[in-house]
């Protein structure tokens, strides 16, 4: 007869993470009962790999670190034969007699260099440990490197710089400025939709042109022409005759608004780019199109030129630098260093064949004209940097959406000054933002636009000596190369 039925248990139904995770803590209480605590160090294997470490390491110098203490006392006592050094460990006297020579950091005496081409270095200093295994003394590698000095580029001393003039006179935010070749005067372009010309040398309005319909967003002066072109969000481009003081031409193809403009320095050709993504080359005086540089995802924010090539290069939005070649209108080539949008950067000392980026992550230096990164600036602002300009003693400027105003050290890549631009009474404190900014022909005066409609003129201080303001600078212990 079949025996009585047995009925099973239900098993209940659990998830593979469920019992992963008994699993694991089934493991923990059988090997670590102790939950957070560290296995306890053991003494006589930390000796035995530390021993193996130096041996392994210095295992070519073991003559020096093991001769007689009698002889390392006596060439202690001469010095002119031997460049031994003997320091005595941490052990008291009695200790220290009976094994000195175990606890002595050695340095050996200095190979003459035979190769060829040493690059005048002349001599080496050698340096070891003797292990011991009763000493108690860390036996950290970093004592016994070889000191290099850092290749990093000293910066020069800059005086520190403060504002001198306050100019107002706009109803809107100031997003433009661009000299006169001549450096008596300069122009800015606002939000209020006018262009004013400013005297330089006492900061008097000179004269406000009136025609675009929408905030005005680059200008640039011709030094070849009695031309003046200016580029706003109403899509239109237009050239001013400053002898009459009107438009005599307009460039119409942008397809929104417009963002930045450059001038050729060589021949007559005007460079505009804007929202609509591309980059676009006309003609001053026929004002034809000659080529659409599209190749841009986003924005192009900014723009410079250069006599040779690359002719024309383009910082966009979608965080990439082109390079373009004016012949052909094609991409020469491509740089993708940034991580965030480049929201503005600038041809920097064309003489050293170098021109720096800026966006919101950091400040990166390329050479020209390969377009190869050079190194980060030392600092980052911390915010979205919408300006900058460079004089030819070596000074880079920075402007920032929230008002912050650095200066750099060009060569070197250190923030020596950090200021804070303060708004007019009556504006708000987030009105404290930074649009466009140049220094003049001499790069002794920076004049600054900013968001709460003024426009600041900035000067070094005569009275600042090196004494006064110290260079503070620390070399940086790791360069990224990227």
């Amino acid at each position: 007869m079949p025996g009585p039925t047995v009925e099973m248990e239900a098993v209940e139904p659990q998830s593979l993470k469920k019992l992963s995770f008994k699993s694991l803590k089934r493991a923990l209480d059988l090997f670590s009962p102790l939950h957070s605590h560290l296995a306890p160090p053991d003494p006589e294997s930390k000796r035995i790999r530390i021993s193996h470490k130096v041996n392994i390491e210095y295992r070519g110098i073991n003559a020096a670190a093991n001769q007689p203490p009698r002889q390392a006392n006596a060439v202690a006592q001469t010095p002119v034969a031997s460049n031994a050094l003997a320091l005595p460990g941490l052990e008291d006297s009695s200790d220290r007699q009976k094994g000195g020579a175990q606890n002595a950091l050695v340095v050996g005496p200095s190979i003459q260099s035979k190769a060829p081409n040493d690059g005048g270095l002349h001599s080496k200093s050698i340096t070891a440990f003797s292990a011991s295994g009763s000493s108690e003394r860390n036996l950290s590698t970093a004592a016994i490197m070889e000191r290099i000095p850092s290749k990093w580029p000293r910066p020069l001393w800059h005086a520190p710089w403060k504002t001198y003039r306050v100019i107002s006179g706009h109803l809107g935010w100031v997003r433009s400025i661009a000299f006169d070749p001549s450096n008596t005067w300069f122009c800015t372009g606002s939000a209020d939709r006018t262009i004013k010309i400013w005297d330089v040398a006492s900061g008097r309005l000179k004269l406000t042109l009136t025609g675009h319909i929408e905030q005005i967003r680059g200008l640039a002066v011709s030094s070849k022409h009695t031309y003046m072109f200016s580029a706003g969000d109403d899509k239109q481009v237009k050239c001013w005759d400053l002898e009459q003081n009107k438009v005599i031409r307009s460039y119409h193809g942008h397809l929104s608004g417009v963002y930045c403009l450059a001038l050729h320095p060589t021949i007559d050709v005007l460079l505009t780019g804007g929202r609509d993504s591309v980059c676009r080359v006309w003609d001053i005086r026929s004002k034809q199109q000659i080529y659409a540089l599209s190749g841009h995802d986003n924005t192009v924010c900014s723009v410079f030129t250069r006599p040779t090539d690359p002719q024309v290069v383009t910082g966009s939005h979608d965080t990439t630098i082109k390079f373009w070649d004016l012949r052909f209108g094609k991409t020469m080539s491509t740089l993708t260093h940034h991580k965030k949008s480049c929201e503005q950067w600038h041809s920097i000392l064309q003489s050293m064949n170098c021109f720096a980026s800026a966006s919101a992550d950091n400040i990166k230096k390329f050479n020209l004209p390969r377009g190869e990164f050079l190194h980060n600036m030392l600092s980052q602002q911390k915010t979205i940097i919408n300006a900058m300009a460079v004089n030819e003693e070596g000074v880079m400027a920075t402007g920032g959406d929230n008002g912050s105003m650095w200066f750099w050290d060009w060569k070197s890549g250190h923030n020596f000054q950090q200021s804070q631009t303060i708004v007019q009474p009556g504006s708000l404190d987030s009105e404290a933002g930074i649009y466009a900014l140049s220094y003049d022909l001499t790069g002794s005066r920076l004049i600054t636009c900013e968001a709460d409609k003024t426009i600041k003129m900035w000067k070094q201080d005569e009275t600042a000596t090196p004494e006064t303001h110290p260079l503070n600078f620390k070399p940086p212990k790791d360069i990224r190369r990227f």
